[in-house]
């Protein structure tokens, strides 16, 4: 493991079966829009030893053709979404900042979490984020200290510190500790206003 540029970790590692199911996914997805994926897989990417259920993915905002033909491309792939199977009603789902689920047909999990990157922190994670290379294959992901930042400050489960933890472990040596606590600030910014509203 280890880092090309500041953009781009390469990862020396043999494609586990959810390394695989991402990988299937965000082929599809990047022919319809930029996307970034961000909390728990990020650290299981990296090497963290546990499971997950899902795993997020903040994708820019799409007019309702545009879903319609990125849906219709899981569609034909062999995907379904758990939340409805009626377009006009995922698309005012995503218009609502909630989550579309994805998932392989006839299954529930593993599933994908999709987004618009609506709020600010969302769209600059688009435009911060990273790129793993594993096996000749690419995923974005949001910057390392975007996501310890989130993480530590803003989920604080135990998991979600641990994750934080394997991630400042694995890469002190390249970590910029002014970016987090810069995202620190933004995050408590962002949760001050949710308070207030």
């Amino acid at each position: 493991m280890k880092f090309i540029n500041k953009k781009t970790i390469k990862l020396d590692k043999v494609l586990n079966e959810l390394d695989k199911f991402v990988i299937r996914f965000i082929k599809i997805l990047e022919k319809h829009t930029p996307y970034v994926i961000v909390s728990g897989y990020v650290a299981i990417l990296l090497g963290r030893n546990r499971g997950t259920d899902d795993i997020d993915i903040f994708v820019n905002e799409l007019n309702k053709e545009k879903f319609n033909a990125l849906y219709k491309d899981l569609k034909n792939n062999g995907y379904w979404c758990l939340n409805s199977d009626n377009i006009s009603e995922m698309h005012s789902y995503l218009n609502e900042g909630l989550a579309l689920r994805f998932a392989i047909k006839n299954q529930t999990t593993p599933n994908f979490e999709v987004k618009f990157a609506r709020k600010r922190l969302d769209k600059e994670a688009l435009l911060d984020k990273i790129s793993v290379i594993i096996q000749n294959h690419k995923i974005n992901i949001s910057s390392l200290e975007r996501q310890i930042a989130f993480k530590k400050y803003y989920l604080k489960s135990d998991k979600d510190l641990e994750d934080a933890k394997h991630i400042e472990t694995l890469f002190k040596e390249n970590l910029d500790l002014s970016r987090i606590n810069e995202y620190k600030r933004l995050l408590h910014n962002e949760m001050a206003k949710t308070w207030k509203g």
